[in-house]
C-alpha cells in the first residue's frame, strides 16, 4: 500500500491523497482533509438560558448562530482549549467544564474530531476575539433554542449535534 501524499497544506488543515485497498485487492484513491480537531462548548448561563454566538462565516457568506468553538492548534489538551475558546469568543469564564462526547464531523472526507463540552458556573468578563472574528453573544432561553431548531434557524452541524444531544439527555 502506498503512503499518503500531501496535496495541499493550509494554516489549519491539509489535504492528502490516501489509498484504500478493497477486498478484491484493487486500490482506490481518496482525498482526505486532515484537521487537528476542535472543541465545541455549550455555555449554560443558568438553568433556563444558554449562550450562542452570532458570527459571520465567509465560507457560506452569511451570519450564523453557533455554539462557541475552536481548533486544537495551541498544543494543549482539548479541555484547556475549551476554557480558552469560551473566554475568547464569549467573555465567559467557566467554573466547570465537563466533557460530554466526541464525534467526527464528516468522516467521508474529513478526519476532524469535535470534543463537546458543557460549561457551567459562568462569570462574564471581557472577550479576547481574534482579528476577523465577527461575532456577538446571544443569550437565549431553552424555549427559544427549541423554536430556532424547529424553524431551521440553526444550520451549523456542530451546534445542531450538541444542542439536540443536550436537549435529549442533559446528563453526561
Amino acid at each position: 500500500m502506498k503512503k499518503p501524499k500531501k496535496l495541499y497544506q493550509a494554516k489549519r488543515f491539509a489535504v492528502e491523497e490516501v489509498y484504500e485497498q478493497l477486498p478484491d485487492g484493487t486500490e482506490l484513491v481518496r482525498n482526505v482533509v486532515r484537521h487537528p480537531g476542535a472543541v465545541v462548548i455549550l455555555p449554560v448561563v443558568d438553568e433556563d438560558h444558554v449562550c450562542l454566538i452570532h458570527t459571520y462565516r465567509a465560507a457560506i457568506n452569511q451570519w450564523n448562530l453557533e455554539l462557541p468553538a475552536g481548533t486544537l492548534d495551541k498544543n494543549l489538551p482539548p479541555r484547556e482549549v475549551a476554557f480558552l475558546e469560551l473566554k475568547e469568543e464569549t467573555g465567559y469564564d467557566a467554573g466547570q467544564m465537563d466533557h460530554v462526547h466526541s464525534f467526527n464531523m464528516s468522516p467521508g472526507i474529513l478526519d476532524e474530531k469535535m470534543h463537546f463540552y458543557v460549561a457551567s458556573q459562568l462569570r462574564l468578563g471581557d472577550t479576547a476575539r481574534e482579528v476577523g472574528e465577527q461575532m456577538e453573544n446571544r443569550v437565549v432561553s431553552w424555549s427559544e433554542v427549541d423554536r430556532m431548531l424547529r424553524d431551521r434557524q440553526i444550520i451549523d452541524a456542530k451546534t445542531l449535534v450538541c444542542l439536540l444531544w443536550y436537549l435529549r439527555y442533559r446528563k453526561y
